[in-house]
């Protein structure tokens, strides 16, 4: 239920999650074919935040989903 008196709460991290999801979904629409992990991570801006210092290190190398 919404807070009484108009007192709006925004989630930054929330909002920012539905907009790489938005993002991720037109690329894939987009995409004549499935997407590699490398498009993947162009779209959401992955290598970015390495060197932003703020992206978290993969601990082995990414396998796609199911192997």
């Amino acid at each position: 239920m919404a807070p009484l008196g108009g007192t709006a709460v925004q989630d930054h991290v929330a909002l920012a999650e539905i907009e790489l999801c938005g993002e991720l979904i037109i690329a894939a629409s987009a995409a004549e074919e499935r997407l590699s992990l490398e498009s993947i991570d162009e779209v959401l801006r992955v290598a970015e935040e390495r060197e932003a210092g703020t992206g978290r290190r993969p601990s082995g190398p990414r396998q796609p989903p199911g192997r």
